[in-house]
């Protein structure tokens, strides 16, 4: 097993690696911005570095910077968490020529699935469904309309190196479509330096749901069930369930055996989300793969008692998974709630220092947060404060559960999210799984 790794990033995932590392007898280093320098996972780590200023772009993203505090304390592997680095395939390139290991898939693994263009004509060619799309990337605004035409409206200009929405637009007619086409190209230029666009049926009022997969280096794949993460503000997810609450057996099977194959297919190694739209006839379609943990991860350990992060480290130190297919079974329903910074009604981000802080407990109840009272909330980072994640024996009972665990929990001085989760809890949709990804449109 690993002596020493080192957390690039920081937060609750930053905490949620060091407490599954301190479990398996493993040192950590914690990297940590000039404005986290009095941050918990600085406290908790085995030890601290400062990487550089609060912008990300100087610290978190900082790519020398975070190699060189590996090299000086001996750190033999890294871990990105979410976010940041987490899905760089150039940095995780640089990890494996510097001899530190990447806990994650390879560099080519990220590459191929990281350009949403080169991952659509992989799992064409395996012959999982995918919505009807341009084939290519394209370049030329009237070859865009002939294949929009070609295609019918509505369609979706989507970023080829995108993701959270960016360089995305959806056209309902003609006449807006060379508006929205080099619109979506200068975002996705800015966004990823990439400005590679391409087109893809509007799949209208689908629900999201990924598939976690596990893969070791000996080609032993596995699916730990679905996650149903349709509840989202501007393809941002605020709140997740596990399992979905509409899909039988027959077709999670379809879904957990497309994604095993595309794993497969690709030589794909440690943890990773195939994503999919699943629409009103129960018909899914490939969407993405996220090469990375996934913020919703604990709602997937709630209900198999599986440890991802701890599997995470084990696959990267070359271990062969520790159970195969039929030994993976689902354990009544779990939902985690994003706890934000935010204003409930305008989303607008609420940084400043938290004056007063409880969080609830009790059976079936996890807080995964790295807050504290006293702490100040940066402006320079995601809102994320915490997860809340209950489990219970179905998903009725959880449902109550996560009612009475809002309720309880306390976040003063800055304003959050908490108000619109308790408002979905008592929505009669909600509660009757009658969801899409439009879910929250009532809500704004």
């Amino acid at each position: 097993m690993f002596h020493k790794i080192l957390i690039a990033n920081r937060g609750e995932i930053a905490v949620r690696i060091i407490r599954a590392c301190k479990e398996l007898g493993i040192r950590t280093v914690a990297v940590y911005s000039e404005a986290d320098r009095d941050s918990l996972h600085t406290k908790l780590a085995d030890e601290a570095l400062c990487i550089g200023p609060a912008k990300s772009k100087d610290s978190y993203l900082n790519v020398s910077s975070i190699i060189s505090a590996a090299e000086v304390t001996d750190a033999e592997a890294i871990h990105p968490g979410y976010g940041f680095l987490a899905e760089n395939a150039e940095f995780a390139e640089i990890c494996e020529n510097c001899g530190i290991k990447f806990i994650g898939p390879s560099s080519h693994s990220m590459r191929l699935m990281g350009n949403k263009i080169q991952a659509k004509k992989e799992v064409e060619r395996l012959r999982v469904s995918v919505l009807p799309w341009s084939s290519s990337g394209i370049k030329d605004e009237k070859d865009a309309m002939d294949i929009a035409r070609r295609i019918g409206f509505p369609v979706i200009i989507k970023a080829a190196a995108g993701g959270g929405g960016r360089g995305m637009k959806l056209v309902h007619t003609s006449a807006s479509f060379g508006n929205a086409f080099h619109t979506a190209k200068n975002e996705a230029q800015a966004a990823f330096g990439n400005g590679d666009v391409y087109i893809e049926k509007f799949c209208e009022a689908p629900r999201h749901i990924e598939i976690q997969v596990m893969a070791d280096k000996y080609g032993n794949v596995v699916y730990l069930g679905e996650r149903d993460c349709s509840i989202q503000r501007r393809h941002q997810k605020i709140l997740e369930e596990a399992p979905s609450p509409v899909l039988d057996e027959r077709l999670r099977r379809g879904m957990g055996d497309a994604a095993v194959k595309i794993a497969r297919a690709i030589g794909y190694t440690n943890v990773g989300t195939v994503e999919f739209l699943l629409d009103k006839n129960m018909r899914y379609y490939f969407m993405e793969m996220n090469t990375r943990v996934q913020v919703e991860h604990p709602v997937t350990e709630m209900i198999t008692g599986i440890d991802i992060i701890k599997e995470q480290i084990r696959l990267a130190r070359g271990e062969r998974l520790r159970f195969k297919q039929k030994h993976v079974r689902m354990r009544g329903h779990s939902i985690e709630c994003r706890i934000n910074a935010e204003d409930p009604d305008t989303f607008v981000p609420s940084p400043g220092k938290i004056t007063s802080l409880h969080m609830p407990g009790g059976p079936g109840v996890r807080v995964d947060s790295a807050i504290s009272c006293g702490y100040t909330v940066p402006p320079h980072y995601d809102s994320l404060l915490a997860k809340l994640i209950v489990h219970a024996d179905s998903r009725a009972e959880a449902l109550r559960r996560m009612a009475t665990a809002l309720d309880e929990m306390v976040v003063e001085g800055v304003k959050t999210n908490i108000p619109l989760h308790r408002k979905i809890m008592k929505d009669h949709d909600f509660i009757a799984g009658r969801v899409d990804i439009n879910f929250l449109s009532r809500f704004a």
